[in-house]
């Protein structure tokens, strides 16, 4: 399940590749999520619903989600939330994002 863990994991995975927000923003890539069961994609914003430059958990629709921690932050996604990226309308991985660049 996605989680803050998982999101830092991806992000030293993918570290120096389009993969991370901070390589693709010049191609036009916004961070995102996307649900699989759904289909539906959303970018990734501030609690002030502005786009956010990372992947924020607290942006996640609210049926997304699968559980918050005492804070009432998101910590974790149901299974089936991917964290990716959006451009023209379309969801890539970070694995297709690397692939795209």
């Amino acid at each position: 399940m996605l989680s803050q863990r998982t999101l830092a994991g991806q992000n030293r995975a993918y570290a120096g590749s389009p993969g991370v927000s901070r390589q693709n923003r010049g191609q036009g890539f916004v961070p995102a999520f996307h649900d699989t069961r759904s289909g539906r994609s959303v970018i990734s914003r501030y609690a002030d619903g502005s786009p956010a430059p990372i992947h924020m958990l607290d942006s996640l629709p609210e049926e997304w989600v699968s559980r918050y921690d005492a804070a009432g932050h998101v910590a974790s996604a149901r299974p089936g939330v991917v964290a990716g990226f959006l451009r023209s309308g379309r969801f890539y991985t970070r694995e297709q994002v690397t692939k795209a660049v």
